[in-house]
């Protein structure tokens, strides 16, 4: 036994000496880091607020919303606050003042709400809008992916431009595992937005997407290349794609690049796109391949 003991000792001590090789790259933080946890019940009471009755089980109603929305604004503000500190202070490890700034963010956040639930009523029009097989909106809301993965990117995105580290990431990366849409927090999304399906969709950092856009599953928005800086290390300049108003790009297409698809185009599906086209183009694939298989030879 007392071997067993001084080997689980030894493997402690180990781990906590190690100061070498890529260890030395992991931070060794002061403070509490962000809870994973907490944050998906910071999603979920947002969600609560700007969907009322559809997340929740409480009794909404006409007489009762006004209580619920002030009651889940109040337990927000603790949990956000909370999770706040611990993100500004995560890559500082400076506590001065922290707690005055996270309260600060945390009202200010809280004041976009308005505007995210503006925004988001405009994404359930336009699936609502752009499937027949939607029977009514609070179908696009209970059921469908892109709803799920938009609320969590506008969320993140208004943390992100309120200036919060790691917090946005946190919430776009929860949508993306359970959705299967990943959509950097970084990205300018417009109004009237819709992803079809959505399985697979990839939207890089530095993306501008216009309004009433459309993307279908398997779509990705990302990077060609990316530029290094004298050390070696990538750059973080702008190298995703803009969209402009009215573009259509069907499933499984890859627009790559800092590139500019001009408004109302439509990109075909399984198209590997890394120049600008103007607006109202047609971009299909300029010639079909066939092929026969016999017993299952040349697949």
């Amino acid at each position: 036994m007392n071997t067993f003991n001084d080997s689980l000792e030894q493997t402690a001590l180990k781990l906590l000496r190690a100061e070498s090789g890529e260890y030395k790259y992991i931070p060794k933080p002061k403070h509490l880091l962000p809870n994973v946890n907490r944050i998906r019940e910071i999603v979920n009471l947002v969600k609560f607020i700007l969907f009322p009755g559809f997340f929740d089980d409480a009794k909404i109603n006409e007489d009762t919303r006004e209580y619920y929305t002030k009651l889940y604004i109040d337990k927000l503000y603790a949990l956000l606050n909370e999770q706040i500190y611990t993100s500004i202070c995560f890559p500082n490890n400076n506590l001065d003042d922290m707690e005055k700034l996270s309260a600060e963010l945390t009202i200010t956040f809280i004041d976009k709400l308005p505007e995210i639930k503006r925004l988001l009523s405009t994404d359930v029009k336009a699936v609502y809008d752009g499937d027949p097989a939607a029977t009514n909106h609070e179908e696009v809301i209970f059921c469908y992916p892109a709803i799920r993965a938009m609320i969590n990117y506008r969320i993140a995105h208004e943390l992100l431009l309120t200036g919060i580290p790691v917090l946005p990431r946190i919430i776009t990366e929860l949508a993306h595992s359970s959705t299967g849409i990943d959509i950097h927090p970084g990205a300018k999304i417009g109004e009237y937005f819709s992803i079809d399906h959505g399985t697979g969709v990839v939207i890089g950092e530095t993306c501008v997407i216009g309004n009433h856009v459309r993307l279908y599953q398997g779509v990705t928005l990302g990077a060609k290349g990316f530029k290094l800086d004298d050390n070696g290390m990538p750059l973080n300049v702008p190298r995703h794609p803009v969209l402009e108003d009215y573009v259509i790009v069907y499933s499984n297409s890859s627009i790559l690049g800092r590139i500019t698809i001009g408004h109302h185009t439509i990109i075909g599906g399984n198209i590997w796109q890394v120049n600008s086209v103007p607006p109202y183009s047609r971009i299909i694939q300029k010639k079909a391949v066939t092929s026969s298989f016999s017993d299952g030879l040349g697949i």
